[in-house]
């Protein structure tokens, strides 16, 4: 039975979900751009898929981040790096879930999130403005890319999202879990690392696992 245990333990660690960009396996990644670059030693994005997540109207999912008027910067990054982590980590295993999208078998759902990186998150986004709580559904795309659905009213995320919880677990359907946990615990996953320590969710993903 140990043995057993192991094999599925090992078979969610280091792998990359089946969706729309990923890598059918991680591996270095030398050229990786911008924010996705702490990924660049092990990495489900390639190179190219790192440049479209900085994007503003990329063609990784013809998202507009701006559908109610130019989103902050120091909001901004912090969506560039929910992107990065989507596309690049290879440490979501446990979390992975089936998807019943025509665009992607494979999902994630409920990765428990440092409280640090959500409160920041919340924090830098607060005066940031949208018009819906679940951005994976429910867009206009008749012109191709998210507009806003009739009747709805853009208004700043403090009132969308009235605390940081809301906004990590609401945001994306529940693929973020919002926890107590903190940076460096070994209990959360971080969207933010710095690469010279090597990365922290590997050991995370291991405890799940």
């Amino acid at each position: 039975p140990a043995a057993v245990t192991a094999a599925a333990r090992d078979l969610l660690l280091n792998i990359c979900m089946d969706a729309k960009h990923h890598k059918r396996e991680p591996g270095p990644e030398g050229q990786l751009y911008g924010q996705c670059a702490l990924w660049k030693e092990n990495a489900c994005c390639t190179a190219n898929t790192s440049l479209e997540a900085h994007q503003d109207q990329s063609y990784l999912y013809n998202f507009n981040w701006d559908h109610c008027g130019a989103m902050p910067e120091k909001c901004k990054r912090h969506f560039i790096q929910d992107t990065c982590l989507y596309e690049c980590s290879p440490n979501l295993g446990p979390w992975i879930d089936q998807a019943d999208s025509s665009w992607r078998k494979e999902r994630i759902l409920h990765v428990p999130l440092c409280w640090e990186d959500c409160e920041q998150w919340w924090e830098d986004c607060r005066d940031a403005v949208t018009c819906k709580v679940n951005w994976h559904k429910g867009w206009n795309w008749t012109t191709g890319t998210n507009q806003c659905p009739q009747g709805t009213m853009c208004q700043k995320f403090k009132y969308v999202f009235p605390t940081a919880a809301d906004l990590c677990e609401q945001i994306w359907s529940h693929s973020y879990r919002y926890t107590s946990y903190h940076r460096g615990s070994g209990r959360c996953i971080q969207m933010w690392f710095d690469p010279v320590q090597g990365n922290p969710n590997v050991a995370v993903a291991q405890y799940y696992a």
